[in-house]
């Protein structure tokens, strides 16, 4: 096989698990903390594959598929993200991705687009049936991107929601749908 993938993720422990899983499959993977390493890795060697965190510090996931579609043209990108909208997919594809799932995701799932991608007519850009989310995943998906936005701060976010705050509260608690 002998595939070049470049994962870019911010989250240390979910990075190094998911590339010694695809080395294991018989990936060659190089890591990337962030921005500046992903584009340092691709310029000393293009990679194949690149599996990129949609939200991450400084420059976004979307700045790293933007800047590795210009750097690596053949390259198929995969976006990963825990905060999966509709829009933010075909933003993804709009930018150079070639796929997009969402979190929680498993290594073989991943081998299985990695897979897919290498086999499949380029011209029809995927996204998975997961980008159309459930009303639950939705929800959950949204408060995250308001409680983001407003740095953590529970009481804003509940403000801005139009919820208690202990309402908010029991929302979070609870773990992410997965569709």
């Amino acid at each position: 096989m002998n595939e070049e993938v470049l994962l870019v993720d911010d989250d240390e422990i979910f990075r190094e698990r998911l590339a010694r899983a695809l080395r294991a499959r018989g990936y060659d993977v190089t890591t990337a903390a962030g921005y500046d390493d992903a584009i340092a890795s691709a310029t000393r060697r293009r990679p194949d594959f690149a599996i990129v965190d949609m939200r991450m510090p400084g420059p976004s996931g979307m700045e790293v598929v933007e800047a590795l579609s210009a750097l690596a043209p053949d390259a198929k990108i995969v976006v990963l993200t825990g905060y999966g909208s509709i829009a933010s997919a075909v933003e993804a594809l709009h930018k150079g991705a070639c796929h997009y799932l969402s979190k929680p995701v498993d290594a073989d799932e991943i081998v299985a687009t990695l897979h897919r991608l290498e086999h499949a007519d380029e011209a029809a850009p995927a996204v998975t049936s997961e980008a159309t989310p459930s009303l639950a995943r939705a929800e959950w998906e949204h408060i995250s991107r308001v409680l983001g936005d407003c740095g953590g701060n529970v009481s804003e976010a509940s403000r801005r929601l139009g919820i208690t705050r202990r309402t908010l509260q029991l929302k979070l608690k609870k773990y992410p749908p997965r569709t």
